[in-house]
């Protein structure tokens, strides 16, 4: 009895600790097929250790196209993996494989926005920049054993002019919007009008569900 005991302790302590996977070094947590696109360190959980993100990219030969004018492009997909640092391991917080787009998409009459990730004062920023036309741009907190989204901003502009600028808290549940009233604004002089709305959220949406940052 008590060695069946035994077994089914060490058992039960196998899959408790099991949940959570650990390696030295964060490379160790690359999935197959895919490989580092970036590295990006910072704290994420406030315990004063660098904490990693991996921006990972798929490296399928199936998904290498060419284009008519463009020749050759790497249409593989690229994901996040994010690491917290504990004092002689990393363990994995959250994995993401397919979520971001190649880098390479078709933009239409301008290039295709670019993917910035930021780690600042506890939180992770999903930045893409839109060049002339502004950006838009998700932050994503530590909480409930997930990365959820609190924030969302978005700039339109029509360089150097700002138009508009929206910026929703989903925490407060409150959404800005600031467009400008100068018709003849040349970049810095804009007018805005400001308004505040309520907005409802039923949920906060995790970044481990998110399929695709273009849907």
């Amino acid at each position: 009895m008590n060695k069946l005991l035994t077994i089914l302790i060490t058992t039960l302590t196998i899959t408790v600790f099991g949940q959570v996977e650990q390696n030295k070094n964060p490379s160790d947590f690359l999935p197959k097929g895919y490989v580092v696109f970036e590295k990006i360190n910072g704290d994420l959980n406030k315990d004063s250790f660098e904490d990693c993100v991996l921006i990972i990219k798929g490296t399928d030969k199936q998904k290498i196209v060419t284009g008519e004018s463009s020749g050759q492009l790497d249409r593989n997909r690229r994901g996040i993996i994010v690491l917290f640092k504990k004092k002689d391991h990393y363990e994995l917080a959250l994995k993401n494989y397919d979520c971001f787009s190649s880098e390479n998409e078709d933009g239409g009459n301008y290039y295709a926005p670019e993917l910035s990730v930021e780690i600042r004062d506890g939180n992770l920023y999903v930045h893409y920049l839109y060049g002339r036309y502004g950006f838009w741009k998700y932050t994503f907190r530590f909480q409930n054993s997930d990365f959820e989204l609190i924030g969302y901003d978005k700039s339109s502009n029509r360089e150097p002019l700002i138009q508009s600028e929206t910026s929703i808290n989903l925490l407060s549940k409150k959404k800005q919007r600031k467009v400008n009233t100068n018709e003849n604004a040349e970049g810095g002089d804009e007018v805005f009008k400001e308004t505040w709305t309520n907005i409802t959220v039923d949920r906060l949406i995790k970044l481990s569900e998110i399929k695709d940052f273009d849907e």
